[in-house]
Order: C-alpha cells, then sequence, then structure tokens
C-alpha cells in the first residue's frame, strides 16, 4: 500500500500526524500539489508538483492510485474516483470513503454548489480545528491498523 496526499489544501495540523504514521509504519508516500508543500522530511516521501490548474494534482493521483492503495484528501470528486480503482480515501475530518458513502457525500457536495450557482450564500465548512485533526488521526489509526 502506497499513502497518496492531496497536498494543495492540506492543513497544517494534519502534517506532524501524517509524518509520524509515515515513520512508524515506513510507508511509501507521495505528496501530490499544484505548488511546493511540505509535510516534513522523510526518506520515504515524494514531493510530486504538478502544473497549475484546478484538477491536475487530482488527474495525477487517478494516474499513479493503485487498488489498495491509501489517498488523503478533502475533494469529493477525487475520493468518488479513487473509490472507482478499489481504493482508499479519508478526508481531512476523518470521513472515510467508501463504495457504500461516497456517492452520498457526493450527491451533498453537488447540491451545495448548485445552492451556491443559484445565488444563495452558504456559510461553507467550519474552520478546521484541533478536534478535526483528533478526528483525523483516530481514523488514520484505525485504517492502517486495519488495512496496513
Amino acid at each position: 500500500m502506497k499513502l497518496y496526499i492531496d497536498a494543495d489544501a492540506l492543513p497544517n495540523l494534519l502534517k506532524p500526524i501524517i509524518l509520524r504514521t509515515i515513520e512508524r509504519l515506513q510507508m511509501q508516500t507521495i505528496v501530490i500539489s499544484n505548488k511546493k508543500v511540505t509535510i516534513g522530511r522523510s526518506m520515504l516521501v515524494t514531493y510530486l508538483i504538478v502544473k497549475q490548474g484546478a484538477d491536475e494534482a487530482d488527474h495525477k493521483i487517478v494516474e499513479m492510485v493503485q487498488e489498495g492503495d491509501l489517498v488523503i484528501t478533502a475533494d469529493i470528486p477525487l475520493a468518488d474516483r479513487i473509490i472507482s480503482k478499489q481504493a482508499h480515501a479519508i478526508d481531512h475530518r476523518g470521513a472515510l470513503y467508501t463504495k457504500e458513502n461516497i456517492k452520498q457525500y457526493l450527491a451533498m457536495r453537488n447540491l451545495m454548489e448548485e445552492i451556491r450557482e443559484s445565488g444563495e450564500i452558504t456559510k461553507g465548512p467550519k474552520p478546521f480545528s484541533q478536534k478535526d485533526a483528533h478526528q483525523f488521526a483516530n481514523q488514520l489509526h484505525a485504517f492502517v491498523t486495519k488495512y496496513y
């Protein structure tokens, strides 16, 4: 299993959590972004910067990911593409996307996008917190305990 990180919007609070997991498990990791993003130094981490563009990092992750790999992303359409390749995805707040729940997440995302496009003002996501980081850490630990 390889770990892929969609790093363009990765919260800083998650970086040390992820790096500790990588080192503890000796997990090969690829950090993919449109700009330089560092989660820390490790011989196990490869940084890949793709050209600018809204979905360039997503396309590269989908191209590279293999069945059974894990992707950390908050991008629900990307998670849907990952799940369709029989890989796994966890979002920044600790939600584990699965083939059983990804369509529901995608439908809700699309509905909210339609509401915003109609001119309705929505609150957007709440600010990322220490509690979110804790939930992510718990989910990541549970996942790697089960699958790695």
